[in-house]
């Protein structure tokens, strides 16, 4: 009897589940690819299409209106007998908190590349979130048919780009370009071409490879020997792996995180899609393949581990809150072990709190189906948790455990608004709150100086959306300020600083004093807090006055010293106190050290820091000096500039964000449209 016969059904379940997430550069076709799979495996009878706004995992009308995915979409189907759960994830890097949040709970994915230009600025972002959560992966070179399409060159640019990983094709083209007809598939030695255009599903199947073909099944087995112990075995005693052979080192190789196998095809005209879901189920780990989830007990604050087992402790994370059904409050987990079943108290282990389970729904993008109970493994929605955030566990009452939670990402660009009228404004604070809640990377809050309502986000399309969704989904008329980028302060040298406190308060006197040295550290260092060790001696300078002077250390670097932007990577030390018998009090301590803090940081030569974006722009060839000269006059810094094919130049640039404003109506212009531009966050700079 076989290994997977003796397991009991509950493990044959967990091992059969695939977790993925489809991951891209804006445009590589993520949610077509996703349309695709659904059709072909039968969760959907018909194709939605991307361009004609009836994508089912787009289910937002902004969405089909805008041809972008702006909200992660999960949806879950069959395939061989496995049990797909997949989350289609936005490409543009306004939304890239939304790719985080997914890759936090997703245990492999598929990298779609467009086969005419390689790696693009997001594909390596996304591919870097992956790598920081160490999301398995396998990748497919999509829109082969095109005009420039090129899967050698696209094998070489991820090589270039992600030097970390193997990367090696498993499949290569019959046909280029216009001819493109199919695929031969190396490690089962069989050519596939796919005769009805409409049909995913039908294939013509012939047998062998082409010289070609053999050749590129030699670089593979080259490639996984340098990888894989039982390969290389076979290699050194000159013997040819069999299907079963390198189909299992792929496998091993790729669920390690070390190997990535590429696909090529076409998914708009449903070219080589079945073979995607093959290489899922094949080469992408079930949760039992990864490592088990460390948690801490927030009470003992031991380390504990819970195995992906229906029958062990809860251990849930929340990934994502969402506004459906008339703003009904869905909250999206990862159920790592355990089960959640409706009427379910669970503990959450971030607010300290317990929460009860009304509903369990798997979701189908915005449809769902209501479940009694749902185990490991799985993702779906609950409704009923009332305060879970983003990032947060549930747990079982009785095994409390932490996770990791996701951390947020700081917005870079705000700007004013307001609605028609005053009364409305209760409303709109309400309205914005409930988005805040669904998008960590969104805040809102009043400007202290002009009074007027801020919103704050990831870049000028973040703020776009924000505001169409509160004139759609909250029936609000907005108006919108020009946007502002979010500015910050910043030390180029040390100096010391001290404070003072003192005064009669209901006629007794109050005293404390702090002295404090400020100097600056490497950029995204954030702030660092310690006492000098003759500071830590001193005796009055214990529990809530020690507390305190942190306290009053922070704010005051959290309001700035030039133009009141928040201060970051400083490094604050106190060095002295003075204590005054009968006199002193902790809060004076407070206010001491943030007035100690103001004065050492206005001598440490304080400069103003501005966000920094990195630019690439793809354009036709007689359109580079346009494009150069356009990016000059935004104070741009042409970093290189390089060749797409035989008439498209790629440059990338970095500028202040600031000078970036209105820049793709400039380069539509200057361009006569045929030009694109992508746009990240890099960093903070000296403005």
């Amino acid at each position: 009897m076989s290994e997977e016969r003796k397991e009991p059904a509950e493990v044959r379940r967990v091992r059969g589940i695939r977790n993925l997430g489809i991951m891209a550069h804006i445009d590589a076709g993520k949610t077509t690819l996703t349309e695709r799979l659904l059709f072909a495996a039968g969760r959907t009878h018909k194709m939605g299409e991307v361009h004609e706004g009836a994508a089912v995992m787009d289910w937002m009308e902004l969405e089909r209106e805008r041809g972008i995915t702006i909200t992660s979409a999960v949806t879950s189907f069959d395939w061989r007998g496995h049990e797909l759960h997949l989350i289609d994830t936005p490409g543009h890097v306004d939304f890239t908190v939304e790719v985080e949040r997914s890759l936090r709970v997703l245990d492999g994915a598929v990298a779609v590349f467009d086969a005419v230009n390689g790696v693009e600025p997001q594909s390596e972002t996304v591919w870097r979130q992956a790598d920081r959560w160490h999301v398995p992966r396998i990748a497919f070179a999509n829109k082969m048919d095109r005009a420039g399409a090129d899967l050698g060159e696209t094998l070489a640019s991820m090589r270039r780009h992600f030097p970390d990983h193997v990367v090696a094709a498993v499949q290569r083209p019959i046909g280029a370009e216009a001819g493109f007809e199919g695929i031969e598939e190396l490690v089962a030695r069989r050519r596939i071409r796919f005769p009805d255009p409409e049909d995913p599903r039908a294939l013509a199947v012939e047998e062998g490879l082409t010289p070609a073909g053999e050749a590129d099944r030699q670089a593979l087995v080259a490639s996984l020997a340098d990888l894989d112990d039982p390969i290389a075995e076979l290699v050194l005693a000159d013997r040819e792996p069999d299907e079963a052979a390198l189909r299992a080192a792929i496998r091993r190789a790729t669920v390690s995180g070390r190997f990535v196998p590429l696909l090529c095809g076409s998914a708009l005209r449903n070219k080589g899609v079945p073979q995607v879901l093959d290489a899922v189920c094949d080469w992408l780990p079930s949760p039992l393949d990864v490592p088990a989830l460390t948690g801490v007990n927030p009470r003992t604050g031991a380390e504990e581990v819970h195995p992906a087992d229906d029958h062990a402790p809860l251990l849930a994370l929340a990934f994502k809150v969402s506004l459906l059904d008339e703003k009904r409050r869905h909250v999206f987990v990862r159920v790592y072990s355990g089960r959640i079943a409706e009427g379910d108290e669970v503990w959450n282990a971030d607010l300290g709190k317990a929460e009860k389970v009304a509903r369990v729904l798997l979701m189908h993008a915005s449809q769902k189906k209501r479940v009694p109970s749902l185990g490991a493994g799985h993702i779906f929605a609950v409704v009923g948790l009332k305060e879970t955030r983003t990032g947060d566990t549930l747990s079982d009452p009785a095994h409390p455990l932490r996770l990791g939670g996701i951390a947020p990402y700081e917005p870079v660009i705000s700007q004013a608004m307001e609605t028609a009228s005053l009364r409305d404004r209760d409303l709109l604070l309400e309205a914005l709150a409930r988005i805040a809640d669904e998008d960590p990377s969104f805040r809102f809050g009043d400007d202290p100086e002009t009074g007027q309502l801020l919103v704050s986000g990831m870049g000028e399309l973040h703020l776009e959306i924000v505001a169409e969704r509160l004139r759609r989904e909250f029936n609000l008329p907005v108006r919108t300020g020009e946007p502002q980028v979010l500015l910050r302060e910043a030390l180029t040298a040390d100096a010391d600083g001290e404070g003072t406190f003192e005064r009669e308060i209901d006629e007794a006197p109050v005293f404390g004093r702090v002295l404090v040295r400020v100097a600056p550290l490497p950029r995204g260092t954030g702030i660092r807090f310690r006492f000098a060790p003759e500071a830590d001696a001193l005796p009055f300078l214990r529990d809530e006055a020690r507390r305190l002077v942190e306290e009053g250390a922070r704010e005051a670097a959290e309001g700035g010293v030039l133009e009141g932007y928040p201060l970051q990577d400083v490094e604050v030390v106190v060095t002295g106190a003075e204590w005054r018998e009968g006199a002193s009090r902790p809060f004076a301590y407070k206010v001491a050290a943030a007035d100690a803090v103001r004065a050492a940081a206005k001598r440490a030569r304080p400069v103003l820091l501005e966000p920094i974006v990195r630019v690439e722009v793809l354009a036709p060839g007689e359109s580079l000096g346009a494009v150069m000269n356009g990016l000059d006059a935004r104070r741009g810094t042409i970093l290189d500039v390089a060749e797409r094919g035989t008439a498209t130049r790629l440059v990338q640039c970095e500028a202040p964000l600031r000078r970036m404003f209105g820049y793709a109506t400039e380069l539509r212009s200057a361009t006569q449209g045929r030009a694109v531009f992508t746009m990240r966050f890099d960093r903070f700079d000296v403005a």
